[in-house]
């Protein structure tokens, strides 16, 4: 892969050449994409999607939108130190095609902060409670009128794929969705390849999916005019990542792993004492003994150590990048870029604490199974209605259903995965709360 291609500002529709020597400085490309995601509704929606415990209404528990914004300036610091030395590296791309370091941060931080938009309500047991009822419950019955990748979309229900729909899916009168460049929805596909075969091999790329059948042609437009590498065949699509995706899972994972640890020592969930000993495991080579110390608060102690943790892991995963740039580069490398870290341990410790206390406490597994239990609901009254539209057999109280489903309105009935796909991403998208109230409504609980 080469950096003159994976740095492109074509968009969806463009049919001349973006050249970066000819960008408007005070208002780059690249930050346009951050401007469109920040000011999506799909992006807003976030500040009522918790990050670890659904429908906590705590104030320091941090929400989706509070999770990807801390995601973005990780990323943002990330794609900088990258783009440094990468132009260091490659001076052509500077002084013939104008590209700077900055550039790199700002593809990295839109792509970051757009990387849980399309996240269902209720975490990730939102993704479950879809999947589960399309393997297990009711939408069990859809599975011989799709092909087998249609209904492995439906089963394994991704929210990686589902952001990228949103990013790119046409709407009437809104063309290429949010109308991103190319570069950064490249870096946002942290897994280029469609729902089967599943995890045909350990590679980074094929943990998961992230494009479902309806996107194949915008994700194959972007994956070529990118020059990304393909693994697949034309009848197993699949490619590898663009290299700055990389820097958008390392974000994420820092985030995580430290965040929702602090989240979870703010809740009381984790020993303040026993959790801070874990974190200094993990700054132990640079932490300031001295100033530490002198911190009283346990909040000031754990802002220090949780600046300190996100600082060392940056550096950490910069150096690791730059020094595995040729085989990302060839498609050669295959982890996670913290899988390569120092600190692995230290970080598997951390994780395993968050598993055992945060991820599995028992306000979590209530509230998660609430969350199925409202989505398998709502799954089952909006397809049924989309299922007896296509037959013709609609009731008054699916017309009733189908009139608040805009991306019903105007559409024909002649692609029964469309619809189907088009209910599971409205009900992805719904809040937490507007998830509740629905259901409420559905159930004539008014309450």
């Amino acid at each position: 892969m080469q950096w003159e291609q994976l740095l492109s500002l074509k968009k969806q529709g463009d049919i001349t050449k973006r050249l970066r020597k000819e960008q408007d400085e005070t208002r780059l490309g690249f930050e346009v994409d951050y401007d469109r995601i920040i000011f999506s509704s799909a992006f807003r929606s976030l500040q009522d999607k918790t990050q670890v415990i659904p429908l906590s209404k705590t104030d320091f528990v941090h929400t989706r939108l509070t999770h990807s914004l801390e995601v973005s300036v990780v990323g943002r610091s990330l794609g900088r130190q990258v783009g440094k030395a990468i132009l260091e590296k490659h001076p052509h791309l500077k002084e013939v095609h104008g590209y700077q370091f900055n550039d790199f941060g700002a593809i990295v931080a839109a792509a970051s902060l757009a990387h849980d938009i399309g996240n269902p309500p209720f975490g990730h047991s939102g993704e479950k409670a879809i999947g589960n009822y399309f393997s297990n419950g009711n939408g069990k019955r859809f599975k011989e009128l799709l092909t087998e990748k249609q209904y492995q979309d439906l089963v394994d229900f991704e929210g990686n794929a589902n952001g990228f729909k949103i990013l790119t899916q046409s709407r009437s009168g809104v063309e290429g969705g949010l109308r991103l460049s190319y570069a950064t929805l490249g870096a946002f596909i942290k897994y280029p390849k469609e729902s089967l075969p599943k995890k045909p091999t350990p590679h980074i790329c094929d943990k998961k999916f992230g494009v479902f059948q309806s996107d194949i042609l915008s994700f194959k437009e972007v994956a070529e005019e990118l020059g990304m590498m393909q693994r697949g065949t034309n009848n197993n699509l699949s490619f590898h990542r663009h290299p700055l995706a990389f820097l958008v899972e390392a974000a994420d994972d820092i985030c995580y792993t430290i965040i929702d640890f602090e989240d979870g020592i703010n809740l009381g969930l984790i020993e303040e004492e026993f959790a801070l000993e874990y974190l200094i495991n993990l700054v132990r080579d640079t932490i300031n003994t001295s100033k530490y110390n002198l911190l009283t608060t346990k909040a000031d102690r754990l802002s220090y150590l949780r600046a300190l943790a996100i600082n060392t892991l940056i550096k950490e995963a910069v150096v690791i990048f730059i020094a595995n740039e040729e085989a990302i580069l060839k498609g050669e490398f295959e982890t996670s870029l913290l899988d390569k870290s120092k600190f692995k341990a230290q970080i598997e410790d951390i994780i395993s604490i968050s598993i055992k206390k945060i991820y599995t406490s028992d306000e979590v597994v209530a509230k998660e199974i609430s969350g199925y239990k409202i989505l398998s609901s709502l799954l089952d009254v909006y397809t049924t209605a989309i299922e007896n539209a296509f037959y013709a057999k609609e009731t008054h109280f699916d017309n009733l259903i189908l009139k608040g489903f805009i991306e019903f309105d105007n559409k024909t009935f002649d692609n029964f995965y469309y619809h189907i796909m088009q209910v599971c991403s409205f009900i992805a998208g719904l809040t937490d709360g507007n998830a509740l109230l629905t259901f409420n409504k559905i159930n004539g609980n008014t309450v």
